[in-house]
């Protein structure tokens, strides 16, 4: 792991400031497991962005512990109007980021956020920065205070 050098993880790191420290990995960050293995850390650690597309066209990231599955409906029980996956060029049109990098801050087009409750329980997780192996760590307090996100049960029951 090194401080980061990417275009796009620089990028967060600017959005972050001094606070926090977004790291690279020579090995792919992309998936939760993936990121677990390379930082040492367990998968539910590691806080996932999704983005889906609400009926409406907005933007939607969950914030998910990575040990977790959405549940579609709840999401969009809570943000009021269906939902849909978003695609690739959706994610990037709206964030800036191709999907595997999606970080919950540093978006063009600030997304409503849901933070999955089950990160409460932890003292630290591990976010992504900008790139497939680029990530930050913070804690549950910090990723609501950066991301004005709401804390909500979105699990998938199981």
């Amino acid at each position: 792991m090194r401080p980061a050098t990417a275009p796009s993880a620089l990028k967060i790191q600017g959005v972050l400031g001094p606070t926090f420290q977004v790291l690279e990995f020579d090995d792919t960050t992309r998936t939760a497991a993936d990121a677990a293995a390379a930082i040492g850390c367990t998968v539910a650690e590691i806080a996932k962005s999704l983005m889906f597309r609400a009926a409406s066209g907005a933007p939607v990231l969950v914030v998910a512990s990575g040990v977790n599955r959405v549940d579609e409906k709840k999401v969009a029980a809570l943000i009021g109007e269906p939902i849909g996956r978003a695609d690739a060029d959706f994610v990037r049109e709206k964030t800036g980021f191709a999907i595997g990098g999606v970080p919950p801050v540093g978006h063009s087009e600030p997304p409503a956020t849901l933070i999955d409750a089950d990160l409460a329980a932890f003292t630290t997780i591990w976010a992504a920065a900008g790139t497939p192996n680029a990530v930050f760590r913070l804690t549950p307090d910090d990723l609501l205070a950066l991301t004005g996100g709401r804390v909500c049960d979105v699990r998938r029951e199981g």
